[in-house]
């Protein structure tokens, strides 16, 4: 029995995607649209999409496309397709993916802690000199805004370092040893509580421009630095980069780690780069491991050819 080919929009680290998808399901003929527009006869046998950042409008000319897979943890790549078909769309979730996002946040947590990046200046200039104050874990809360899969990871991971946790999500979820705040009437005593933010906000209508001075402004200033952490490693979208740089500036934030942008790369002329307190990273914090991406596709292939639920469905109506 011929199998239905599953076309591959792989923008990055194509050949390395395409031979794990090639080894995660043998069965299936992929087409690549790095290796060209396939012809319109081969496009017509097309039931699966994996996609990242698909031109707007081309999955619509699939007339045979049954399902749409996300190549990232994030959909709104895909939900901005004003001409998007109404099928299933797969978001990848992974205990790879979750892991790496986990190692990221807590480094980063632990790098304003312990003023990581006052000490590497130290060094630089061969200066012995101790800071002060140096807190403990337990002095601080971080509250973690977007407290689904990756944000309550996240939380366990900073659990057992001592952190007083809080978490912010859009619907009201529950998790023991965090305290848990839920829609907009949660949102200010949620960032009164919060010394360190870690914004983990899939980006929608909603989220667009959240992390804005006005937010900025709410977050708690009676923790131990006396000003605020923002980390995001959600969306470049949700947060406003002229407000934080102006934060930064005028003391209202202590630092900030980001790894997402309203521009990807980074300008090289973005004041971000200049600021001590600041370290920025490109979009690395959840790498998508190739291998883990094919296993994700080729179960939920399995599990729809077998007559079987999707998982990890998006909710339209939700942008996530």
């Amino acid at each position: 029995m011929n199998k239905s080919p599953i076309l591959l929009n792989i923008k990055w680290d194509g050949l390395a995607k395409k031979s794990a998808f090639e080894k995660a399901l043998p069965d299936h003929p992929f087409l690549n649209l790095a290796d060209g527009m396939p012809s319109e006869e081969q496009l017509a046998d097309v039931k699966y999409a994996v996609v990242w950042k698909p031109e707007h409008g081309f999955l619509a000319t699939l007339p045979n496309l049954e399902v749409i897979f996300s190549l990232g943890a994030g959909v709104d790549h895909v939900l901005e397709d004003k001409q998007l078909p109404n099928l299933p769309i797969v978001r990848f979730v992974d205990a790879n993916l979750t892991g790496r996002m986990v190692e990221w946040v807590v480094l980063q947590v632990l790098m304003h802690l312990r003023h990581q990046r006052k000490y590497d200046s130290f060094q630089r200039i061969s200066q012995w000199n101790e800071i002060f104050p140096q807190p403990a874990a337990g002095n601080l809360t971080v509250g973690i805004m977007g407290f689904g899969e990756l944000g309550q990871a996240s939380a366990k991971g900073l659990q057992p370092l001592g952190f007083n946790l809080c978490g912010w999500s859009r619907f009201k979820k529950s998790m023991d040893g965090v305290e848990c705040f839920h829609g907009e009437d949660g949102l200010e005593s949620f960032l009164a509580k919060t010394d360190i933010l870690v914004s983990l906000l899939p980006y929608t209508s909603a989220t667009h421009g959240i992390l804005n001075r006005d937010l900025i402004s709410k977050l708690s200033r009676k923790g131990p630095f006396g000003a605020p952490v923002l980390i995001n490693a959600g969306r470049g979208g949700s947060q406003v980069e002229a407000d934080i740089v102006a934060c930064l500036s005028e003391g209202l934030l202590h630092g900030v780690s980001l790894d997402v942008f309203e521009a990807e790369p980074l300008p090289k002329d973005s004041p971000l780069w200049s600021f001590d307190n600041a370290i920025i990273t490109p979009h690395m914090a959840a790498v998508s491991d190739p291998a883990a991406l094919a296993k994700h596709v080729a179960t939920q292939v399995t599990r729809y050819e077998a007559g079987d639920e999707l998982e990890h469905l998006v909710d339209r109506s939700r942008g996530y």
